[in-house]
């Protein structure tokens, strides 16, 4: 057997203390007995508590977890918005961008509050493109990020985006079809209206489709929200 392996026993017992941790974290009411099962070695509750405190001093006491949601708040007040439902548009954007952005391990490399605030400059940039350059000041003003930082993974985000964009091109692209152009022309000659009027709702149908400015929709979209 391999010496360096652990043993069983202290597999369980790491285990049994993180469960105990999260359940102190989420201020639950439960029994160490409930969770350790009726089966192999019983651990009395000094022996997890050192465990636990083992655990605690490997993570330096730090047991709330960090995310990018953590400073989205925080960044966006910095941007002075009045009008709630636009801050609540560039939110939701940006946490959209941040859960595309998990499937790249490569953001690994970057802290916490800066796929936060890439991912606001990247929302803001496709909501409100005229202010865009006054969220970067408002950004790049701030003491405790790395500008160098920021600027690479914005454009890393940007590229999250882009393929994104592609995606639900090709999608559309696939859905506009010689036959499908065919089938609405014939269903348009049935119905007794002109060539002409069926011409132009064809091309109106077709520019629907297109995606190439969806940025500039999502502008167009945010800015309707306001009259409202």
């Amino acid at each position: 057997m391999d010496e360096t392996q652990p043993k069983q026993w202290v597999i369980k017992l790491l285990a049994i203390s993180c469960v105990s941790l999260a359940a102190k974290m989420k201020k639950t009411d439960i029994s160490i007995s409930d969770f350790q099962g009726d089966a192999g070695i019983i651990f009395d509750t000094r022996t997890i508590g050192r465990m636990e405190t083992l655990i605690l001093g490997a993570l330096k006491w730090r047991m709330r977890s960090v995310t990018p949601f953590s400073f989205i708040s925080h960044f966006i007040s910095l941007f002075k918005l009045q009008d709630p439902p636009l801050t609540q548009a560039l939110k939701a954007r940006a946490v959209h961008i941040i859960f595309k952005a998990q499937k790249d391990i490569n953001f690994l490399v970057y802290n916490p509050s800066i796929v936060s605030a890439s991912a606001l400059l990247s929302a803001s940039h496709e909501l409100f493109p005229l202010q865009f350059p006054c969220f970067r000041n408002a950004l790049s003003n701030c003491s405790y990020l790395n500008k160098d930082n920021l600027l690479h993974c914005y454009d890393a985000l940007q590229a999250v985006v882009l393929e994104e964009y592609e995606s639900v091109s090709e999608a559309v692209s696939s859905t506009v079809t010689p036959v499908n152009v065919l089938d609405q022309i014939f269903s348009s000659s049935e119905s007794g209206k002109s060539n002409t009027v069926t011409t132009l709702r064809l091309e109106r149908d077709i520019k629907r489709r297109k995606i190439s400015h969806y940025c500039h929709n999502q502008t167009v979209h945010v800015s309707q929200i306001r009259q409202f």
